[in-house]
């Protein structure tokens, strides 16, 4: 068994080309091999977001603090908020982040690869839509 103290946990920006607003991330459970699963906590600044973008193996993403929004290519679009849980499908393209009166913490659990960053970011239209 592995433990880890949560004072130990080492929280880093998130890169701005693939986020607007201040992210960071927390690596709880870092991947070994490519393919295995990365749980990985993510803090979101009130109206941060991220960039549009897929995980090979899906996603499932279970919010811990604060509200925030995920919407899919197709336009669906959930409110989130502590307690919710959201189930992005292998290949989905989405993106998630923080309402603009709130942040937003969440663990990201991703498995079979690195996410697949689209090459666009959220407008503010898609944002507020």
């Amino acid at each position: 068994m592995d433990f880890t103290n949560s004072g130990d946990i080492e929280w880093e920006d998130a890169p701005p080309d693939h986020f607007t607003g201040a992210v960071r991330f927390g690596p709880h459970y870092p991947p070994q091999d490519p393919d295995d699963l990365n749980v990985l906590g993510v803090h979101f600044s009130p109206g941060a977001r991220t960039d549009w973008h897929s995980h090979p193996g899906g996603q499932v993403i279970y919010v811990t603090e604060g509200a925030g929004y995920v919407v899919n290519e197709t336009g669906n679009r959930a409110e989130i908020t502590a307690g919710d849980v959201v189930h992005a499908p292998p290949n989905e393209l989405h993106w998630h982040g923080a309402r603009a009166n709130s942040h937003m913490v969440h663990l990201s659990l991703t498995w079979r690869g690195a996410t697949q960053w689209d090459a666009r970011k959220v407008t503010d239209d898609e944002y507020e839509a």
